[in-house]
């Protein structure tokens, strides 16, 4: 042994010191495992590292980024996106509104721009449509609507809903959306004026000023959809769970650049205020 540790240039006390912490260290990864594997499995399997460390983080456990991302690598935890747009546009139908965010999604503050769009779920046995209303500092969903017809009485009903909420925060705020022919409506546009609210509206072809809507569908579907539509065997069963779903995201889901979830970021503000 002794000319072997030569060769390898490596002396004798540290060989028997790593021998000696190899249980030691592999218990360590096997805890930090059950961690990750906790923090995984309800989050909908779909968290990367980043989002991992971060919940580590928040619970108390500071473990490296490094760490996680090898740990998730040798027990093969990783998530697949797989992406999907239902488009609502139907050329000119009414009156469009100027763009007034241009990019610009967040001024520090809740309640002051706000993202819409319509995105469709389809099942062997009909559709959905999810309308909802994100708030582009929180990324907190303020209200929506599920529906079989993407027809302007969901409009109405997700207004409605965000009036009822929330009428005393609105007055000057932005609600943006694309050039959906929902948009277009007048009675929508009557809605806005009646809460103080202004129009915004995305150029067409461009979605990028939604892109927090976007982003909001896109890990909906990847989390609670993409791969499971076949055990849908009704439209009341996928409507529960997108609900579930969003009551999930609002309260517990990690966003990246918030570094927690919607309503804990919120409460963090009122309390700063106090």
């Amino acid at each position: 042994m002794v000319n072997l540790l030569k060769i390898a240039r490596l002396s004798k006390s540290t060989f028997f010191h790593n021998l000696n912490n190899i249980d030691r260290r592999k218990h360590k990864d096997d805890e930090t495992y059950n961690y990750i594997k906790t923090i995984f499995d309800s989050n909908y399997r779909k968290y990367g590292s980043p989002r991992i460390t971060q919940e580590l983080k928040n619970r108390g456990l500071v473990i490296n980024h490094k760490r996680v991302e090898r740990v998730m690598k040798e027990h093969h935890l990783s998530a697949s996106s797989r992406p999907k747009k239902y488009h609502s546009y139907r050329g000119e139908v009414g009156v469009k509104a100027p763009n007034l965010i241009k990019r610009h999604f967040d001024n520090g503050r809740p309640y002051r721009i706000f993202g819409t769009d319509v995105t469709q779920f389809s099942i062997p046995c009909g559709k959905l449509y999810l309308s909802p209303i994100i708030d582009f500092h929180t990324r907190e969903i303020v209200a929506y609507d599920i529906s079989e017809h993407p027809n302007l009485n969901q409009i109405k009903r997700m207004m409605n809903k965000l009036e009822y909420d929330y009428s005393e925060e609105l007055s000057g705020a932005i609600l943006h959306s694309d050039q959906g022919w929902q948009y277009q409506q007048k009675w929508y546009q009557d809605k806005l004026d009646e809460l103080g609210m202004l129009q915004s509206m995305s150029r067409k072809g461009n979605c990028l000023d939604n892109s927090p809507t976007e982003n909001f569908f896109g890990r909906l579907k990847e989390e609670m959809f993409y791969g499971h539509e076949w055990k849908y065997e009704s439209l009341s069963e996928l409507k529960r769970d997108i609900v579930t779903w969003i009551d999930y995201y609002n309260n517990e889901r990690i966003v990246s650049y918030l570094k927690d979830s919607p309503l804990r970021y919120k409460a963090k503000l009122v309390l700063m205020k106090t």
